[in-house]
């Protein structure tokens, strides 16, 4: 029997429904069927320390083991060159993954296979020696500030890109952008696709457009720049910053929609709300803005708002 490389232990709470084991893992858990698959045949899901069959029942108050060798994965090893020496600014951490305020102008992955200096090889870093690694859920990118998520094992990376894919993760963005709005809030409905002149911009109704859609909201106004709150209802590339830009009210130092390719673009990742895996808890964790925001426009409760 090759040995484990990865073990998830979890403590069924009091509230937990009777259900078979199957219904638990896939339904209740969000894993994939195949792992569920390898699970089941290589007789790895231990209820209380026994195996247990996918049709058999479980109980509030039981211990769920799972043990994954690592073949089961598309990507079991995490091939990121540890930064030595990390400066990380840590939101939330628990087994499976952590939540990183990472600062603008910093690559949240790198490109190229020893490529460094990007928030995955620091966080590599900072996991490097324990039996946990840093795999990439999701990006924003260089020029933004704020929550980013990162996993610690390849069982939660399936679980996470399931909850993105059905909604159930939402971001909360802030942006300092030029002008007034008409209105207090209202939703961006623009396709975005492909600049057909500039191949590192999207614009909207471009080449192959999707549907994007940015919920906004205005928190403050003062001297003819406002502070607003944005939520992406779809993850387009730029999205945020193509939509602003469209409206009439590009954000204040964007490099590529707004001509300022020396400033600090003034958008951040200010909210990540999560669903933690395994214990379907609902968490929302924020990113306390930079400290280079207008101070007048700032002067608000961001976990009110």
């Amino acid at each position: 029997m090759i040995k484990p490389r990865w073990i998830i232990k979890e403590q069924l709470g009091s509230q937990q429904a009777r259900c078979s084991v199957r219904h638990l893992l896939q339904q209740q858990w969000s894993l994939p069927s195949r792992l569920v698959h390898y699970l089941r045949i290589r007789r790895q899901v231990l209820i209380n320390g026994d195996y247990r069959n996918m049709n058999e029942p479980v109980a509030p108050g039981e211990q769920v083991t799972l043990k994954f060798v690592g073949d089961e994965f598309r990507t079991p090893t995490s091939n990121y060159q540890p930064t030595s020496s990390p400066m990380l600014d840590i939101l939330f951490e628990n087994r499976d993954l952590l939540v990183v305020n990472k600062p603008a102008g910093q690559k949240t992955h790198p490109n190229q296979p020893l490529e460094t200096g990007t928030l995955m090889n620091d966080v590599a870093g900072y996991l490097e020696g324990s039996s946990a690694a840093a795999y990439m859920v999701h990006r924003i990118d260089q020029a933004t500030s704020g929550a980013v998520i990162v996993a610690k094992n390849p069982v939660v990376v399936p679980i996470l890109d399931h909850y993105i894919a059905a909604g159930k993760i939402h971001r909360r963005y802030v942006a300092v952008v030029e002008g007034t709005f008409a209105q207090k809030g209202g939703r961006f409905n623009w396709p975005i696709g492909f600049n057909p002149t500039d191949q590192r911009k999207r614009c909207v109704n471009g080449l192959k457009a999707k549907p994007a859609v940015t919920d906004y909201q205005v928190l403050q106004t003062s001297d003819n720049l406002s502070l607003v709150q944005l939520q992406l209802q779809t993850g387009r590339t730029h999205q945020i910053r193509v939509h602003l830009a469209h409206s009439g009210h590009p954000i204040v130092g964007d490099p590529l929609y707004n001509g300022q390719p020396n400033s600090r673009m003034l958008l951040h990742g200010i909210a990540q709300q999560l669903i933690v895996p395994f214990k379907k808890t609902l968490r929302e964790i924020y990113a306390p803005l930079p400290n280079y925001f207008p101070p007048a426009l700032v002067k608000y409760d961001q976990k009110e708002s």
